[in-house]
């Protein structure tokens, strides 16, 4: 008999895989890239630490069966960072206002998910997620 969870499950196992495989050979070519250019920018380190986070969450996921929403907030933050500044000084006022308003309630999500994670496995009368 065909278990439908099963299959998605197996299914997004295999795409978490390629996701792994894919950000090693981003890591690899941004790598190679920073070595021919023989410098480093900030935008480029931002982009591996993006790509750090990205492992970072596959790796979670494969640890405990899933994905702290704080990882993915984390990597909106530097992904938000890194636009501006590849935007540079060419970027307008008020595309700067909404791209850092977007980083500043990105931050306030993740101090209120982190605060609340704290509370919840300091408090033995709250239950466990996930139980």
């Amino acid at each position: 008999m065909f278990d439908m969870y099963k299959w998605i499950t197996n299914t997004e196992k295999a795409i978490l895989v390629f996701i792994a495989l894919f950000t090693v050979y981003g890591v690899g070519q941004e790598m190679y890239s920073v070595i021919l250019n023989g410098a480093v920018s900030l935008t480029d380190l931002l982009l591996m630490f993006i790509y750090a986070e990205v492992l970072g969450m596959v790796g979670a996921f494969y640890k405990s069966r899933k994905i702290p929403i704080i990882i993915p907030i984390f990597i909106a933050i530097t992904a938000l960072c890194r636009l501006i500044i590849l935007q540079g000084k060419g970027i307008s006022t008020i595309d700067l206002i909404y791209e850092s308003g977007a980083v500043l309630l990105l931050s306030i999500s993740a101090l209120i998910v982190r605060s609340n994670l704290v509370k919840l496995r300091s408090d033995p009368a709250q239950p466990r997620a996930g139980s």
